[in-house]
């Protein structure tokens, strides 16, 4: 998936920008300039196409204040990793030297760059916009990111500016698992098992990996990519500009994947951090196989600890806890193939279609027996259902009377109904309500 980087000098709007192209709200707004000083980091969706967003610092050259060193460093990096940058500059002030800095870095990057003339609220204004011709990266595109003036006609731009792909230069067609989890938690040592040789460097250096490697493995019958990321840390813990990058790069690895592979230390225990990287598989939609990796470390292993462990992890990632959990050693090669066996399975159930007469055969007698609750004495009859055709991961749809009424407790039994009649285990489902 393609990244765009927005960036500028302080208060052009920026983050109002973010919030517009993400949908949300998530970059805080003011008037104050230097306000955003970390990175945000979101999708955009337009005409039928995804690519990440990310809302940078404000850009300023020679400045005294400490942050804004960091800051610099941090938007030079996303420069650096995105696919296109949109370089944001105010009608209202014009044209600055702090901008034509930012525009002497930025040309020198020779990284494609959209010259964004923000706080445009009328026609009148777009003919001020041509002093930014100065800066010579091209026509100046005016909008106003407050009332979302001009943003269409910016994202057809920018669809046409990225890349078709935006991502990796690897086959098409061919699984990618990505193996992830907080910084040394074993992964590179458990993708060197897997391919019968040291190619990753192992180090008990937390972070000692900072890129994403692709990986082909094409033996014992199996035919997919695996990709070993850099370990993801709270964003407090990123101190490092090179770390940083490597988790810009991990998240992108998890949004190009099918199946993730979330390793856990047995030492540690499940931690918030890797609850962290747990819900942004989630919200990207990817399968996932649970590796409690170091098992070999782990004194007492019967029976009653494997189940408190097991327990412990699905309770923390409920409601969503239809996935494998393997306990594995990456060190002694203990369980390691029935990982990739475990992988391939999930992968193949992101697949599976079911029959609409079966589908029906099977859930309308449960519903009959399990009725939605009434609300307001208004009686939710579900009199169909089907599997909706080639979609990234299974969805179904449900026909009611009163679609509306139908709340998320209802939806997770019906999930939980076809994931008990068919095998689904690790991958995300979709139920939808529809008026019938």
């Amino acid at each position: 998936m393609a990244l765009v980087a927005i960036v500028g000098r302080p208060n052009v709007g920026k983050s109002t920008l973010f919030n517009r192209l993400t949908k949300s709200r998530k970059a805080i707004v003011s008037a104050e300039a230097g306000t955003t000083r970390d990175r945000q980091y979101g999708k955009c969706e337009w005409n039928g196409r995804e690519f990440s967003v990310v809302d940078t610092g404000g850009w300023v050259v020679k400045s005294d204040d400490i942050f804004e060193e960091e800051i610099r460093k941090q938007v030079i990096i996303a420069t650096e990793e995105a696919d296109l940058v949109l370089f944001l500059v105010d009608i209202n002030t014009g044209l600055t030297d702090w901008d034509e800095d930012v525009a002497l870095i930025l040309r020198k990057a020779k990284l494609p760059v959209v010259l964004v003339v923000n706080k445009a609220d009328n026609f009148d204004q777009y003919y001020e916009a041509a002093e930014f011709y100065k800066l010579g990266l091209g026509d100046p595109v005016c909008i106003s990111a407050a009332t979302g003036s001009g943003t269409g006609d910016l994202l057809d731009l920018v669809l046409d500016r990225l890349k078709a792909d935006g991502g990796e230069m690897i086959e098409e067609g061919i699984p990618r698992f990505a193996v992830v989890g907080r910084p040394n938690a074993g992964k590179s040592s458990l993708i060197n098992a897997f391919i019968g040789e040291d190619r990753h460097i192992v180090t008990e250096i937390a972070g000692t990996t900072r890129d994403s490697i692709y990986t082909r493995y094409d033996k014992f019958g199996f035919d997919f990519y695996l990709v070993d990321t850099a370990g993801i840390r709270r964003k407090n813990k990123v101190t490092e500009d090179l770390e940083f990058y490597s988790v810009m790069r991990s998240i992108r690895a998890i949004e190009n994947s099918d199946v993730c592979i979330l390793m856990i230390d047995a030492t540690r225990g499940i931690e918030a951090q890797d609850m962290n990287i747990f819900q942004l598989i989630q919200k990207n939609n990817k399968s996932l196989v649970v590796v409690v990796n170091k098992w070999d470390l782990v004194e007492d292993k019967d029976q009653v600890v494997i189940k408190t462990f097991e327990d412990a992890i699905r309770s923390r990632m409920a409601p969503f806890t239809d996935f494998p959990i393997i306990f594995a050693s990456a060190l002694t090669k203990q369980r390691i193939f029935k990982v990739l066996e475990t992988a391939k399975q999930v992968y193949v159930n992101r697949t599976a279609k079911v029959g609409t007469s079966k589908l029906n055969e099977v859930m309308l007698p449960l519903i009959e027996a399990f009725p939605p609750p009434s609300v307001k004495g208004k009686y939710i009859k579900i009199k169909y259902c089907m599997q909706v055709p080639q979609t990234q991961i299974p969805t179904f749809v449900f026909y009611a009377n009163l679609p509306q009424y139908v709340k998320e407790p209802y939806r997770r039994f019906l999930e939980n109904k076809i994931r008990e009649n068919w095998q689904m285990t690790g991958c995300p489902i979709n139920v939808f309500i529809r008026q019938k």
